[in-house]
């Protein structure tokens, strides 16, 4: 590894801990976590232009692969035809069928590691490298890639940053750990944003940024940053952060000029007209329409919280309600009595009817239908954990009311659960009750991403 100079000094303890066992044949499997943009991809193209050059003439195959084909197998290729390029080794590559690079008689192969890929058999001569291996099927990687490098007793290099505690990278690193303490061989290496900082202080400054955005308690700080792995599962609040949440302002119940006003809005399914007090007592009670409001505060807005407050000011829940009687008392509520510069809605579902509707009324400009999906709905647990760990989401003193109670209810009931590919879901356990206020609330925290022209003190409604 003394070639790439300009790989740093954790960079290069685990480029010549591979080579070694590389060149050696030991047949050694590693484990690599590297905070998020520290530079494992770097590492493993510097390892893979290394490799390509010591072994052209006597030929064989190094093997990489990824959770998937797009975005990841097309973004270490490129990398790799970029680093052959600045090698001067442009014109001595050639491409293969697939995503194939040979030099000479040496050959680097990328394929997916999709559980419905069809691997193309082949032998791992030289390396078998496994990137984002957290998010590799460990059913997968066991029966289709370990094998590949069975005969030649290869070297193999898991990629990665943790995410929950039953992980392929997780499980290899918590045995190569052990391996560690018994025979003192490193195999695992480990270096969190703190080790990749002292080498770039523009990395430091924006990883401080994310800190402050994020909060240091927010599961994808704690992963990708600090390269500690979660649990399953459990309370997606933490007292702290119930804590955190509760404001000391009065509820309102009317718009205050020069103030800006943001919804988020849970719709319930289709229901006939019914007594909200009676389907609110029933247990399990009906699912309900959920309108949360909220004031948006840029006063305190700078550099390291660029986003503003968002206080809640109001709550409105309807339980029992056709979606017909809905529209007229949802138009009065959000155009009328706040003038909401922005409101997000479900349109999920059946929620979608109701979405068009409000779109249609108050304005594109102004609605944004939201629609629930694995993906969409983990994002908007992130950034709700994100907005409640800067503190810029706060609750109306406690009133006592039905509406406040139900909202503190949901917020200590609300559950999170880790899932493939460093998504998360977030809910309330149907047995307790609904999560309609809850999603509301996360609803709500999409809409401030309103940004109004003057984003300082008060602006004119």
């Amino acid at each position: 590894m003394d070639k790439a100079i300009e790989l740093r000094p954790y960079q290069v303890e685990i480029g010549r801990a591979v080579l070694d066992s590389v060149l050696h044949n030991r047949g050694l499997t590693f484990t690599v976590e590297i905070a998020r943009q520290g530079g494992k991809n770097e590492l493993s193209a510097q390892m893979e232009v290394l490799l390509l050059t010591l072994f052209a003439v006597k030929g064989g195959n190094m093997i990489k692969a990824a959770p998937t084909f797009d975005p990841h197998v097309r973004i270490s290729v490129a990398r790799l035809k970029e680093r052959l390029k600045e090698a001067n080794l442009g014109g001595l590559w050639s491409p293969e069928a697939g995503n194939v690079l040979r030099l000479g008689r040496v050959r680097q192969m990328f394929l997916s590691a999709e559980p419905s890929s069809n691997v193309v058999v082949a032998t791992a001569h030289i390396l078998l490298e496994m990137d984002e291996a957290q998010d590799v099927d460990r059913d997968k990687y066991y029966k289709e890639f370990r094998p590949m490098g069975a005969s030649t007793n290869v070297t193999t290099v898991l990629y990665g940053t943790p995410w929950k505690g039953d992980t392929l990278l997780e499980e290899v690193k918590q045995a190569n750990l052990e391996m560690e303490r018994t025979d003192g061989v490193k195999r695992h290496f480990h270096q969190n944003w703190e080790e990749v900082a002292k080498y770039n202080p523009l990395y430091r400054a924006y990883v401080e940024g994310e800190r402050q955005r994020l909060g240091e308690s927010h599961p994808l700080f704690r992963t990708q940053y600090l390269l500690e792995p979660l649990s399953g599962g459990g309370g997606f609040f933490s007292s702290q952060q119930r804590a955190q949440m509760q404001g000391h302002h009065s509820r309102g119940r009317s718009l205050e000029q020069g103030k800006i006003y943001v919804a988020g809005v849970d719709i319930a399914g289709e229901a006939e007209e019914g007594e909200d007090e009676a389907l609110r007592a029933a247990r399990p009670r009906r699912d309900s329409t959920v309108v949360t409001i909220g004031e948006l505060d840029f006063t305190q807005c700078d550099e390291f919280m660029p986003e503003p407050t968002i206080r809640i000011v109001e709550h409105y829940w309807w339980t029992g309600q056709s979606h017909a009687s809905l529209f007229p008392r949802l138009v009065d509520v959000l155009r009328n009595l706040w003038r909401c510069r922005r409101v997000v809605v479900d349109a999920t579902g059946l929620g979608q009817g109701v979405a068009s509707f409000l779109e249609r009324t108050l304005g594109k400009g102004v609605v944004t239908p939201f629609a629930f999906t694995a993906q969409s709905k983990s994002l908007l647990a992130f950034d709700l954990l994100a907005a409640v760990n800067s503190g810029r989401v706060k609750a109306y003193a406690a009133d006592g009311s039905p509406e406040f109670q139900e909202f503190c209810a949901q917020r200590d009931q609300a559950m999170s659960h880790l899932r493939a590919n460093q998504t998360m879901n977030f809910y309330v356990d149907p047995r307790q009750g609904h999560d309609d206020f809850l999603m509301s609330l996360a609803l709500l925290v999409k809409a401030a991403e309103y940004h109004p022209r003057n984003a300082r003190g008060r602006v004119a409604v």
